[in-house]
């Protein structure tokens, strides 16, 4: 297995740079167990769901975690990139800075009475420590003042333009049921819901529970080694309640179908050691290739994904890594729009491959 197995040809225009007029105005490719694919609408996921599939879903909410200031003396501009999972007592905080910063560097971040900040310690790989002098409480204060949308860097934005530097981002870069703070990357198989989806669902018979993954800066990590198997994931906190725990527990006691919004709802349910405390929290540095054994999870609705990364990989683990790539390569041919605001698939595990 190499990292450029998962290659594929993507035109830049079938990148999605905006998202539909309505949540639900996405195609939906289904690839079922038997490697077969259908080209359907999102509307028409309920018809693809058993009525006693359990639904999990993420419901992390992003933060504005892109922080234009500028600095105290001279006013140069900069931007801070807030990494939550970093915060410490006393307004410490991790972020990364560009340009990059030296120790003592003093920010201001907002209009009017700006957020004061100091940049610390360099702690290498492009972070700083970044300390809130004052006029916030933390950073999701700071975030809430002065932040912006972290969009992923193929979307671009004009910020001369009519929808400005943010616009229409600080509510769709966000999943309609997005509850919990802490995520820098939007878990982008949800945006295609609306309230009135989940009613359909119910009323067919569908359960559905919660779990919170907070997306790391991480996500946007490429794969650089040839061979995926000795790529790092960054550590990410998660936090499953124990009624999520009994219900998938209760499900797979059954033998029913627990189905995954998205990867990174696989990534905590696959997880060892999930299921088996009750309202367990803690991190997952989980990498799903090709040949994981899938103990939970046995579809997963999931977005189109960059050639080459770690999230095509696990769609490639569960769906079968030709019948995946054929996909992709069907919906580059017919158009799909691609990752985080584009198209969506309906993905059922595979059959084990051949040893």
């Amino acid at each position: 297995m190499r990292t450029s197995d998962f290659a594929y040809e993507l035109p830049a225009e079938l990148i999605a740079q905006a998202p539909p007029a309505a949540r639900s105005d996405a195609r939906l490719l289904h690839l079922d167990a038997g490697g077969r694919t259908a080209h359907l609408g999102f509307p028409d996921l309920p018809a693809l769901l058993r009525p006693d599939d359990l639904l999990v879903r993420n419901v992390t909410r992003v933060i504005p975690a892109r922080v234009p200031a500028r600095k105290e003396a001279g006013g140069g501009r900069v931007e801070v990139f807030i990494l939550p999972e970093g915060e410490e007592p006393g307004g410490l905080f991790r972020a990364l800075t560009r340009p990059a910063l030296r120790p003592g560097v003093r920010l201001l971040a907002g209009e009017g009475d700006p957020v004061r900040l100091e940049v610390g310690t360099d702690l290498g790989g492009g972070q700083r420590e970044i300390r809130i002098v004052a006029g916030a409480a933390g950073i999701l204060d700071l975030a809430e003042q002065a932040g912006r949308t972290p969009l992923p860097p193929y979307i671009r934005r004009d910020p001369e333009g009519p929808e400005g530097p943010d616009g229409m981002d600080r509510e769709r870069y966000q999943t309609v049921y997005a509850r919990f703070p802490g995520s820098v990357a939007a878990p982008t198989a949800g945006l295609h819901f609306e309230p009135e989806t989940f009613g359909r669902l119910r009323a067919n018979g569908i359960r559905i529970v919660d779990l919170v993954l907070h997306v790391g800066y991480g996500t946007f990590a490429p794969v650089r080694v040839e061979d995926p198997r000795d790529h790092e994931l960054a550590a990410e906190r998660f936090f499953v309640p124990d009624a999520t725990r009994r219900a998938v527990r209760a499900q797979l006691a059954e033998g029913r179908r627990v189905v995954a919004v998205g990867t990174t709802t696989v990534r905590v349910l696959e997880t060892p050691g999930v299921l088996e405390s009750d309202g367990i929290a803690g991190s997952t540095s989980l990498l799903i290739l090709p040949g994981h054994r899938f103990r939970v999870v046995s579809a997963m609705l999931t977005n189109f994904h960059l050639p080459g990364s770690s999230l095509l990989m696990l769609v490639a683990a569960l769906g079968g890594t030709d019948a995946v790539l054929a996909a992709y390569r069907e919906a580059v041919r017919r158009q799909y729009r691609f990752y985080s605001y584009g198209d969506a698939m309906f993905v059922e595990k595979g059959a084990p491959a051949a040893p």
